[in-house]
């Protein structure tokens, strides 16, 4: 049931947070945290249990790569599916992504059946 998972969506962009939080929600994920960067992400990590990340590619203060890792890098979290949203799609980026551990990787503009296929996908859902 999607009203069980509790995802973290991570972009400097609040635009881009409330795109992604909307989507989320019209396919059935109510509870959806957010985060300006990967500092501020890895923050609410440690004080919220978080089914699902999904961030941003490129943010100040921690990007999206360099929070990848650290989640990875911490057994606590090592486990945690990490979704990376970023425009563009080069495929080194994304050669990069998956070498960080990311599980999936959404290329912009999406819709909200791609954001809840890529969330089953992360859960072992589909």
């Amino acid at each position: 049931m999607p009203d069980a998972v509790t995802i973290l969506a991570v972009d400097d962009s609040a635009t881009m947070r409330r795109i992604i939080r909307n989507g989320l929600r019209a396919v059935g994920y109510e509870a959806v945290l957010e985060a300006e960067n990967g500092r501020a992400g890895l923050a609410k990590l440690r004080r919220a249990a978080v089914d699902v990340v999904i961030t941003d590619w490129a943010m100040p203060v921690m990007g999206g790569l360099e929070m990848v890792r650290a989640i990875r890098s911490n057994p606590a979290t090592r486990h945690l599916p990490v979704l990376m949203i970023a425009a563009g799609g080069r495929q080194d980026d994304i050669d990069e992504a998956l070498e960080a551990g990311i599980t999936g990787y959404i290329a912009t503009p999406f819709e909200a059946e791609t954001l809840h296929r890529k969330v089953q996908q992360a859960l072992g859902q589909s």
